[in-house]
């Protein structure tokens, strides 16, 4: 019997989507903003008012509540899965033979690593971004889930880790999952004063998630297979590079997406 494996699309604009039944198109952040055509993340149960400090999180929360399928998965509209490089980057996308290849033999889909080499996490959050983050993060994880705190003392000490909030992965772990990150964050949210912050610092829980999943594989063994993924479109090396050296040796912190 066929696997049910469905992967949301994370967008907040119109965009060339795979045509493959795997993917579902979900416009993020839909709550008051015009219809894209998309399927969108404000209706059933869902956090898309959040969307602009949780990023592609309200997807993610909008596919737990309301998507029923063997395993559910997250990519962007610019970044996807690829198993086997094609022709262009856009035919080389995961497709749904692929993923039930590796579904059936894999509990967790992730990206393979983004390593920072001269930074580990921890310090390439601190020169990045606002150091307390991490701070907080801690201290809420140690309160409510103290047996994760080594993983995450492990985790922050790495050089590279898997990014970008995507995964594919079975419906029970995706539910152990989500219950444990949203449950911290929201209560990181507490005490974080978004009114303060500018609006890029402030889309902190979609960048904090990214750690956390790391955290969580670890603690829990999971059982994963790394894919490659693609990136549609240009990509600014130059202005990435720069910024990461800026931030690290400069102390300027990020302002924008790099």
């Amino acid at each position: 019997m066929a696997l049910n494996i469905k992967i949301i699309v994370a967008t907040h604009k119109k965009y060339q989507m795979p045509n493959d039944p795997l993917y579902l198109p979900l416009q993020v952040g839909a709550e008051g903003k015009d219809d894209l055509g998309y399927q969108r993340d404000n209706v059933g149960e869902n956090i898309s008012a959040k969307n602009p400090n949780y990023c592609e999180l309200t997807g993610l929360y909008w596919a737990w509540k309301n998507l029923d399928a063997d395993f559910i998965g997250l990519a962007h509209y610019r970044r996807h899965f690829s198993y086997k490089r094609k022709s262009s980057k856009f035919e080389s996308i995961l497709t749904s033979a692929e993923a039930e290849k590796l579904c059936a033999e894999y509990d967790v889909l992730v990206p393979k690593k983004r390593y920072y080499y001269i930074e580990t996490l921890e310090s390439h959050y601190e020169h990045t971004h606002a150091a307390n983050h991490i701070d907080i993060t801690r201290a809420i994880l140690s309160q409510k889930y103290p047996d994760y705190i080594p993983a995450f003392d492990k985790v922050m000490k790495q050089r590279g880790a898997h990014m970008f909030n995507m995964f594919v992965m079975k419906r029970p772990l995706l539910d152990h999952y989500c219950t444990w990150l949203f449950d911290i964050l929201f209560e990181v949210e507490k005490h974080i004063n978004l009114a303060e912050m500018t609006a890029f610092d402030a889309r902190l829980f979609g960048r904090i998630s990214e750690l956390l999943f790391n955290v969580w594989l670890l603690k829990n063994n999971i059982k994963y297979k790394e894919v490659r993924f693609v990136q549609l479109g240009f990509e600014h090396w130059i202005q990435k590079i720069k910024g990461f050296l800026e931030a690290k040796y400069l102390g300027k912190k990020y302002s924008c997406s790099k």
